[in-house]
């Protein structure tokens, strides 16, 4: 009896190749908890106290602090966060956080969320200096602005722009 094979020379060919490459990118789509934080270049922000946390944040509309922040957010915030702070639903949508939040933010940027023994988000103190959070915060209140109040936004837009 003659059998013939289910499978030609390129499908073999084909699941051979998946075989060796799927373990490689499922492995780096499932790294990125493990991914260490990139250093922020805050140069040409005012410098903030030393040792001294503050509750509000000292850069809310200033141009230089929205750049530096959105750089600084796509790097340390985006993979869990999401692009332009709009979440996918792996962490909290930080376009709601008003101004009214920033002694929240600043505080669990600084320790991180750990529930049940779980790290949910990383603390960033010792990692990120005052000045990379809050610019990081100002990208964030921008964001806000732009999602929930289009003329609020507009007014932001022209104080960034000094007019």
């Amino acid at each position: 009896m003659n059998r013939t094979s289910y499978f030609s020379g390129s499908a073999i060919a084909i699941a051979t190749a998946l075989a060796c490459v799927l373990p490689t990118v499922s492995g780096t789509a499932f790294a990125h908890g493990d991914v260490v934080p990139q250093a922020v270049d805050t140069e040409g922000l005012k410098a903030l106290p030393e040792g001294e946390w503050l509750d509000e944040n000292p850069y809310r509309g200033n141009k230089q602090a929205i750049e530096i922040g959105s750089s600084a957010y796509g790097q340390n915030c985006a993979r869990c966060h999401g692009l332009d702070a709009v979440s996918g639903g792996i962490a909290p949508d930080l376009r709601e956080l008003g101004p009214e939040y920033d002694d929240y933010f600043i505080g669990k940027v600084r320790g991180g969320v750990q529930r049940n023994g779980m790290t949910y988000m990383p603390a960033f103190e010792g990692t990120l200096s005052q000045e990379a959070m809050w610019a990081i915060r100002s990208y964030i209140d921008k964001r806000h602005y732009e999602y929930n109040d289009k003329d609020l936004a507009k007014l932001y837009e022209q104080a960034e722009d000094g007019s």
